[in-house]
């Protein structure tokens, strides 16, 4: 492990001389992937950096700890304890920042709710829940932007798809693709009965340009009204976009915008989003079972969550989590459960290469 600190540091160094180079700086393009590089090995270096006094430290106590000086060996055996403290703790730290980073950390996404079992409810549901999404994003300071939307009478949604832009938007909310169930009375129901309903949630890395190559022979491109709730534009022009990806079967549809240019630059940006996760996919399953994050595969169709009004509770299936803050969850509050989840993660990770 030390040797491999040793050469990031080395390369965090050289990095920093680059990026005061001014060739490197007139360069847009390098000077943004080195800044993008730098700025992951920050808390590696610092760590690292840190742990090295600790150890200066615990080597400078031990060797006053022969001291005839009553006092000063007492000082000493204090430093002794605490630098050894900091030593663990920082050792532990290291360990986990050295863990391979996912490279779609840091993108924007793009989410998909669909109301499951359970009908009108459902759909009610996948209201609540693109909400929570909206409030978290806000309160991140995040930018969140739908591109299509099939809204019920009673306001909610068969289905909704949305952008979020932000950094580390992808990093926060991988975790939250599957299945969300809810139980609660629902509100068309007159006997009070607790129904039990499904929403799929997926969270899709926003892809490059260039990772995808797509063949506009591929592609079959229509148009149509957009529908959905009132408006005095709705139905008026066929400015809404279905884009069939003819090799694949996939189906995009956007008609969030007036405009029908940028609905087909929407409906695009989800299409190329789509097909990078269906590729990701295929090496996910190449990898060996062990090395799978404990967590969760992301599959839609792994029931992660479930939402008990009733009890207001919300329990995560994958890590064994329950927390009785149902509104606050609601409301947007999802670090709690996020950071559990990202820990969990860690741990699997740290387990599965201390078994290699």
């Amino acid at each position: 492990m030390f040797d491999k600190l040793i050469e990031v540091e080395a390369k965090y160094e050289s990095i920093s001389l680059q990026l005061q180079d001014p060739a490197v700086v007139g360069n847009q393009e390098q000077y943004k992937n080195l800044m993008k590089e730098y700025k992951q090995l920050t808390p590696i270096v610092e760590t690292f950096r840190e742990y090295q006094s600790a150890k200066a430290r615990m080597e400078e106590a031990k060797e006053l700890l022969g001291s005839s000086d009553k006092e000063l060996k007492e000082l000493a055996e204090e430093e002794l304890a605490e630098s050894k403290e900091d030593i663990e703790r920082l050792g532990e730290e290291l360990k986990i920042l050295l863990l391979p980073v996912d490279p779609n950390d840091d993108r924007n996404v793009i989410v998909e709710i669909r109301g499951g079992a359970g009908g009108e409810e459902a759909a009610l549901f996948a209201g609540v829940l693109y909400r929570m999404y909206s409030m978290y994003a806000e309160a991140r300071r995040w930018k969140t932007e739908i591109v299509s939307a099939n809204e019920t009478e009673l306001g909610g949604f068969k289905e909704v798809s949305f952008m979020i832009e932000g950094e580390g938007a992808y990093s926060r909310l991988k975790f939250e693709s599957g299945v969300h169930r809810v139980q609660r009375v629902p509100e068309t129901e007159t006997q009070g009965r607790i129904h039990t309903s499904t929403v799929t949630v997926a969270v899709l890395p926003e892809a490059e340009d260039v990772e995808v190559e797509i063949n506009p022979a591929d592609l079959q491109i229509d148009t149509f009204r957009s529908s959905g709730a009132g408006g005095q534009h709705i139905n008026k022009t066929e400015s809404a976009i279905r884009i069939t990806h003819i090799p694949t079967g996939v189906i995009v549809e956007c008609q969030d915008e007036r405009s029908q240019h940028k609905n087909r630059e929407k409906a695009m940006k989800v299409l190329r989003s789509r097909l990078y996760e269906a590729e990701l996919a295929k090496q996910t399953d190449q990898i060996a079972s062990q090395r799978r994050s404990q967590v969760g595969t992301g599959d839609r169709s792994e029931r992660i969550r479930t939402y008990n009004y009733p009890q207001g509770r919300v329990s995560e299936h994958r890590i064994g989590l329950t927390v009785y803050r149902l509104d606050a969850v609601l409301n947007g509050d999802l670090d709690e459960i996020i950071d559990a989840l990202i820990t969990a993660d860690r741990a699997a990770q740290l387990q599965a290469d201390n078994a290699e």
